[in-house]
């Protein structure tokens, strides 16, 4: 009895495939949703590590030519009002709000330091919210992938002793297809939820990073543009 037990365990495909094959349509769905969940994650990995990477890249060269004693207003011709890096459009915003705080005779409009800052505000806000798009997509994946995949268990092992109650049979051979369908669903939950928690850490926290030096960046161009207005 063993022997032929043995014999018809063997015989059973135990491949990633095999046993998504032969997985009820709900546990099918479970699993290829984990799959979409894991390719969408590392997608968004991938995008975010490139992007932090030339974003601090354009914050170095930018704080280069900042701090060159260049004067600020050839260093704003020379960018334009729109310029490509994150930290040139922030300095960008401020010295726009400056040059339109001017009246026709030379003069500031009152409350001009106000304005520069709300519109390093705004940029930087525009910056934050294009710097941390897709986090939420990582937490979300990281939070909720594991349970789906223990959905997706627990739906097969019910299957898999309805097939056995139908069977009236607890050998080897039908316990175990059922059994290892079932644990395959939580398998790739969890291999969708580990990185997208890690990498969700990380990204976080390069982020707070990068965004940390745009804000100590407008507050120095805020006090320089201050005392400009002072003198």
């Amino acid at each position: 009895m063993e022997a032929e037990t043995l014999a018809l365990a063997q015989e059973i495909d135990f491949s990633m495939w095999g046993l998504f094959a032969r997985a009820t349509l709900t546990v099918k769905l479970v699993m290829l949703m984990l799959i979409v969940a894991s390719i969408w994650s590392w997608g968004i990995i991938f995008q975010k590590l490139i992007n932090y990477r030339l974003a601090r890249s354009e914050a170095a060269e930018f704080d280069q030519a900042f701090w060159s004693g260049e004067p600020l207003d050839g260093l704003f011709d020379h960018l334009g009002p729109e310029p490509s890096g994150r930290a040139a459009r922030i300095f960008a915003a401020g010295m726009a709000e400056w040059r339109r705080s001017h009246r026709s005779d030379g003069g500031l409009i009152p409350g001009a330091q106000a304005r520069i800052d709300r519109s390093m505000d705004v940029a930087i806000a525009k910056e934050t919210e294009d710097l941390q798009s897709g986090l939420s997509i990582l937490a979300t994946v990281g939070s909720t992938a594991p349970f789906i995949g223990l959905f997706g268990t627990v739906w097969g092992i019910m299957n898999a002793f309805i097939e056995i109650a139908e069977q009236q049979n607890t050998n080897l051979a039908v316990v175990a297809p059922g059994i290892a369908e079932a644990l395959l669903a939580t398998g790739l939950g969890l291999l969708a939820a580990i990185p997208a928690v890690i990498f969700y850490n990380k990204l976080s926290a390069d982020s707070d990073r990068i965004l940390g030096g745009y804000e100590a960046f407008a507050d120095e161009f805020a006090t320089i543009l201050s005392r400009q207005l002072d003198s």
